[in-house]
């Protein structure tokens, strides 16, 4: 069921901008009834869903052609500010807001380096370099804060494509080897085909526990019957 409803979540994130795939990390789980009922010491185990993990690898990088949209070629992630606190995002499909600030489609304000906001005139031209410098009527207006950590284990993900840092210790340092492209988003890393293919068959292998279970509560229905019938 754990994988069921991250499959499903997978698929339904498919076409969100900046979307990363989770996966499983699997155990074996013993149960102490599992030992074998032939006296040889074999215990039966199956597997377990012990955490889920979150694949951060590059999604497709897709023209647009409008000037506020941004992809990240490399590692990193753009900094908003969210509601409570600091979020992270690969989506940059960026909007003016009507006060002039530069966010996400949220409405969540996009940082600088130094933790201000943009403030921008909708109907004027917008430039983006390739270090995240925005730039108006020739003017710099800030720069786009691009971070990295070093891990992403202490990174939760949020709903749609945010991630919070819950870990204080674990600090998030200027990203190297990334390039802000302008007019570009990236998509979601979802290998639909896979993830299509691997929710059938959860759902086969779903299905064949569920009448593995139907079976065993029969046969014992059955045998709590028979024993009442030889009794009376």
């Amino acid at each position: 069921m754990d994988s069921l409803e991250l499959l499903a979540n997978n698929l339904a994130n498919a076409a969100t901008s900046g979307y990363k795939t989770d996966r499983e990390f699997y155990g074996l789980y013993a149960s102490p009834d599992a030992t074998s009922p032939w006296g040889d010491g074999t215990v039966s185990t199956l597997p377990v869903v012990e955490r889920q993990w979150t694949d951060f690898s590059q999604g497709t990088l897709q023209p647009t052609g409008n000037s506020l949209d941004v992809a990240l070629s490399g590692p990193g992630l753009i900094t908003v500010n969210g509601p409570n606190g600091v979020l992270y995002t690969r989506n940059g499909s960026l909007k003016i807001a009507p006060s002039g600030e530069l966010v996400t489609a949220e409405g969540y304000a996009v940082r600088t380096v130094g933790g201000q906001s943009i403030h921008l005139t909708a109907a004027k031209p917008i430039e983006i370099a390739t270090d995240g410098t925005v730039r108006q009527e020739g003017q710099s207006m800030g720069q786009l804060e691009i971070v990295d950590f070093a891990s992403t284990g202490s990174l939760k993900k949020l709903s749609g494509s945010y991630f919070q840092n819950t870990d204080p210790k674990t600090q998030p340092a200027p990203a190297a080897n990334v390039q802000v492209e302008q007019g570009r988003i990236e998509s979601s890393n979802v290998a639909v085909p896979e993830a299509a293919m691997r929710l059938v068959g959860m759902m086969r292998q779903f299905e064949m526990l569920q009448k593995a279970v139907t079976l065993d509560a029969d046969m014992n229905r059955k045998a709590i019957e028979e024993v009442a019938r030889v009794s009376s």
